[in-house]
């Protein structure tokens, strides 16, 4: 949002943290920049729906919308309920897929730009993370195909595919019960910075 908002943009900044997201809106207007922040709990269609209806009222459109809500998990297979997968899904997957349902009339008018944010696990598997690559794999199955569905519209779709990247996602993984797990999170290579995939994306 820094990123885009110092480029010029006004941005939208959606959250189910409400208060969280009028924070960071308030901190990008006082520097100067035109942004609101919204409530929103991508899992639930309507709350997108009437998410977008405000921005494209507040702000007249969306020319790029960045589908970066997610939740993370980490527990072997045997080890996790089914609710976990379904909960991790209904995020990252149905969440992506809510929030551009609802701004895609927009998108298309405006000849946007569709920005997901993947991740290396949704490329290749991630041991002890099976619904989180499972949700990064089927981004790839809808987005891809909104692509080349999209093209003739003059709408395009980025995929962006981090690997290790230190934000909060990781304090808040689930473990296989459904609960905030206390179990360390591996990593292999560099662990990135939420500002250098900002400005890759950018």
């Amino acid at each position: 949002a820094k990123t885009f908002a110092n480029a010029g943009a006004a941005v939208a900044l959606l959250d189910m943290d409400q208060l969280g997201a009028e924070r960071e809106a308030r901190s990008l207007t006082s520097e100067g920049h035109e942004a609101i922040g919204l409530l929103c709990d991508v899992t639930d269609e309507k709350a997108c729906r009437d998410a977008i209806e405000t921005v494209i009222t507040e702000l007249g459109g969306v020319d790029v919308l960045i589908n970066n809500a997610g939740i993370t998990q980490r527990d072997a297979f045997a080890n996790t309920e089914v609710s976990v997968y379904r909960k991790v899904m209904d995020v990252n997957f149905f969440g992506s897929l809510h929030c551009t349902k609802a701004a895609l009339s927009s998108l298309v008018e405006r000849q946007g730009t569709i920005i997901v944010i993947s991740s290396i696990g949704g490329v290749v598997p991630i041991l002890g993370r099976s619904g989180y690559s499972a949700s990064k794999f089927a981004l790839h199955g809808l987005f891809g195909v909104l692509s080349a569905e999209l093209r003739a519209d003059g709408v395009q779709v980025l995929m962006v595919c981090p690997t290790f990247v230190k934000t909060n996602l990781q304090t808040r993984a689930l473990g296989g019960d459904g609960e905030v797990t206390t179990h360390p999170q591996s990593t292999t290579g560099k662990v990135d910075t939420a500002e250098d995939v900002a400005d890759a994306v950018f």
